[in-house]
């Protein structure tokens, strides 16, 4: 059992393991008391435990299954029952849902064909030639599931077009901004708060 912040949590060899990225989404949350959150991503779900002790309930999802068990496991040992769990592909497990708070740790590394291992592991870290793969197809998709003043915060990378994402969010009518920087090695691990206007 590893442990953060107080959170005990299993990892399984075949779920992105938390890192630093993972850690500055969490030390730079945006969450209400009442808010409804969709985690994307979930991977160990340690995310979504610690959003649900700040907020009403979680919606937390996977592509991969073994994110998905080895998140009910750590969902029991920290008795954090208004978690749910679905299993699927970015917006898919949501259809017609909406939420305050919209969550997503994106696989944001450039990947070339020839780097790509093909593994449920594969998913969490491939964000295609320019790693904005997934990004883009999540940002298309996002709007349609926010609340009213509701806010989006992902984590991305300086190698896959930070200002993009920024001019992405700001088209659809949001003040979106870096609100936490990390420098990583080679890169720069950045999130990025998107916030809706309060009227729809």
């Amino acid at each position: 059992m590893l442990d953060y912040k107080g959170i005990h949590y299993e990892n399984y060899p075949e779920v992105y393991e938390p890192a630093e990225d993972t850690f500055l989404l969490i030390d730079n949350l945006q969450v209400g008391r009442r808010d409804r959150v969709l985690e994307i991503g979930t991977g160990t779900g340690i995310i979504a435990i610690i959003v649900s002790r700040k907020c009403s309930t979680v919606i937390a999802t996977d592509i991969n299954p073994q994110a998905i068990d080895c998140t009910a496991k750590n969902i029991i040992a920290n008795k954090a029952y208004n978690v749910e769990l679905r299993k699927g592909e970015l917006f898919e497990p949501v259809q017609g849902e909406k939420f305050d708070l919209i969550l997503f740790n994106t696989p944001y590394l450039p990947t070339s064909e020839a780097e790509r291992v093909d593994d449920e592991l594969d998913a969490a870290w491939d964000g295609g030639e320019d790693g904005r793969k997934v990004i883009d197809r999540f940002l298309s998709d996002v709007k349609d599931h926010l609340n009213p003043g509701g806010r989006v915060q992902l984590v991305q990378s300086s190698l896959s077009d930070i200002n993009k994402t920024i001019e992405k969010l700001e088209d659809m009518g949001m003040d979106a901004s870096v609100t936490a920087r990390e420098k990583c090695f080679f890169e720069e691990v950045v999130v990025i708060t998107g916030v809706m206007a309060n009227s729809s």
